[in-house]
């Protein structure tokens, strides 16, 4: 189905593996500890960001002074104490599990790099991809398109020749300003 292209890469959050759930529930246990709330709506709007980011958005929208780096990092840090034991694949694995060994594969990602492998391990799907970015490992994130360059880079594919799998609005900004064709798998 996506033979015509020399490189697949994946988003991780929404596309790859139902992590959606538990970063609302993450966000809406921290951000009630605060005294605050989040529009849903609003939230999936910028989903794709780095954490950090949306953390700077509800801040603004609060006109709260908390640092949303902090805020960031207690999210974070729920999101992981919970993720584990609820996490797993949504159907586009099939996709991955179909090109392993046929096409090499990158996922791109909002999450920091180390989650990302963590769950990817976690799940036992670590070894489907050639490599992993990470948030943590580009300065500018979706709806920049360094995130996917940087997949095409590593595993040795020209952006032209890459397809993009994504469920947010970013990544699919992110993808077409990459040069790369992209699924949005919300139509899947």
């Amino acid at each position: 189905m996506y033979d015509a292209y020399d490189g697949l890469i994946f988003d991780m959050d929404g596309t790859i593996l139902d992590t959606e759930p538990t970063h609302r529930q993450a966000w809406r246990q921290v951000l009630a500890q605060h005294g605050m709330a989040f529009d849903e709506k609003a939230l999936i709007g910028l989903n794709g960001s780095p954490t950090w980011r949306i953390a700077e958005f509800i801040v603004e929208q609060h006109q709260s002074d908390l640092d949303p780096h902090r805020l960031a990092a207690e999210k974070t840090s729920l999101f992981k104490s919970i993720l584990f034991d609820v996490v797993k694949p949504l159907p586009l694995i099939e996709v991955v599990k179909a090109y392993k060994g046929r096409r090499p594969m990158a996922v791109g990602t909002g999450s920091e790099h180390a989650m990302a492998v963590a769950l990817l391990q976690h799940l036992g799907l670590r070894d489907y991809f050639s490599a992993i970015v990470g948030a943590d490992d580009v300065k500018r994130h979706k709806p920049e398109p360094d995130t996917f360059i940087r997949c095409a880079e590593l595993i040795g594919v020209p952006p032209a020749r890459c397809v993009v799998f994504e469920d947010a609005d970013f990544g699919l900004q992110a993808a077409r300003a990459a040069g790369m064709d992209a699924v949005d798998v919300r139509l899947l």
